[in-house]
């Protein structure tokens, strides 16, 4: 009887589940547009819909649209990029790699910074992150898919931050 009960409680709390991965406290996230500082304004709003779908898919919050939610995770897109990596003979570009770039920043209510990638803070409340993507044109691939591709990366990256460090 005395290991069950030494098992169950344990010597310190533990949760199940991947509850634990996330900060305690938080049940509701707020994830407005995407700003989009780029000449191609579709890509914020691909990529919002991209973070809503991974936050609800990986993690034990619920994504609202109300501003006084428990959380709000910021993001806008600084940049975005293509640059020909070979040629054919003709000139014609063979391979590209497509690129984008994002500001990214999760706080609390108080404005505390729930996102972080480094061990000691560095008075910065947001992370950047950046992703490639190649892509073939004569394989029948295009900037639009190599784009698309980038986002859903991007957004499971941001996503996978807001895991609590060890």
């Amino acid at each position: 009887m005395l290991s069950l009960a030494i098992t169950q409680v344990g010597c310190a709390p533990y949760q199940f589940g991947n509850a634990a991965l996330f900060p305690p406290g938080v049940q509701t996230v707020h994830v407005p547009i995407v700003r989009d500082s780029t000449f191609r304004h579709d890509l914020g709003v691909r990529l919002t819909e991209a973070i809503i779908r991974e936050i609800e898919l990986r993690t034990p919050y619920k994504v609202t649209a109300d501003p006084s939610a428990d959380s709000t995770l910021r993001c806008e897109i600084i940049g975005e990029t293509k640059r020909m990596l070979t040629e054919t003979n003709a000139d014609f570009p063979r391979a590209l790699d497509a690129a984008v770039q994002v500001r990214a920043a999760w706080t609390d209510r108080q404005g505390r910074l729930l996102l972080s990638n480094a061990v000691v803070p560095t008075g910065d409340l947001s992370i950047l992150f950046s992703q490639d993507e190649r892509f073939v044109p004569e394989a029948g691939q295009s900037v639009d898919t190599a784009m698309q591709k980038a986002i859903e990366d991007l957004a499971g990256r941001i996503v996978s931050q807001m895991e609590v460090r060890w």
